[in-house]
């Protein structure tokens, strides 16, 4: 059996989210995401087999494989970077998690409107400034929430962001709450009921959930190191 030990793991985690729910007083709903990138089909069945109906890609051709080949009915999630030449792929998934730019909304706004349907995404907030990730600088949120908003087949149901790795609490804190604060942005430019924080990964989810975290992105804690 593959991941034989993932159920432990996935009850360890739930307990430990419910401790942060607790601990923060934010009264949210957490929901997880079981990351399954480099994992094979068999860790999103066995994902789903323990009850993880979520689960998060970042490469477009490695997940319409698995979609291919996996029996389980999963909610599928595009955690990555998203090019804009792979926005046709884009309305198999039930949310895309890395909008950061006009061009790629306009591009995701194409692809729905296509397939007549209404796209679900998070805009992507890099609070920390860092190079090497992606998203939208916290003083271009509002300008961005606003061209979204005028993109029918878009429904900006939040925000995602991607705090530095490091294990010291304030810098997490200081990332999360400004993805907090993007929020309160994005829902003034017109996204009235954007409510969803994706933030949190195997290293500091406990504390993205203190600080209100709706949806946490997990991967080596549940699975093991990636391939």
């Amino acid at each position: 059996m593959a991941f034989p030990d993932l159920g432990l793991r996935v009850r360890d985690v739930q307990d430990r989210i419910d401790a942060a729910q607790m601990r923060g007083g934010r009264g949210q709903t957490v929901r997880l995401i079981a990351v399954t990138k480099t994992h094979g089909p068999d860790a999103v069945n066995a994902a789903a087999a323990c009850g993880v109906a979520d689960v998060g890609e970042n490469k477009v051709q490695e997940v319409l494989d698995k979609m291919q080949v996996v029996a389980a009915a999963v909610r599928w999630h595009f955690i990555g970077h998203l090019q804009r030449n792979k926005t046709k792929a884009a309305p198999h998934f039930a949310l895309i998690h890395s909008l950061d730019s006009m061009r790629l909304a306009d591009a995701l706004q194409a692809a729905a409107a296509q397939h007549d349907r209404v796209q679900d995404v998070l805009v992507q907030v890099n609070v920390a400034g860092e190079e090497q990730k992606s998203g939208v600088a916290p003083a271009e949120v509002e300008a961005l929430a606003a061209h979204i908003a005028g993109l029918p087949s878009l429904r900006v149901t939040g925000v995602m962001c991607m705090a530095p790795y490091t294990d010291d609490e304030v810098t997490l804190r200081h990332a999360f709450s400004g993805a907090r604060a993007a929020l309160g942005t994005v829902r003034a430019a017109g996204h009235g009921e954007a409510h969803e924080l994706s933030m949190g990964m195997s290293n500091d989810y406990e504390v993205a959930v203190e600080e209100g975290a709706t949806l946490v992105r997990l991967g080596t804690v549940l699975f093991g190191a990636r391939n």
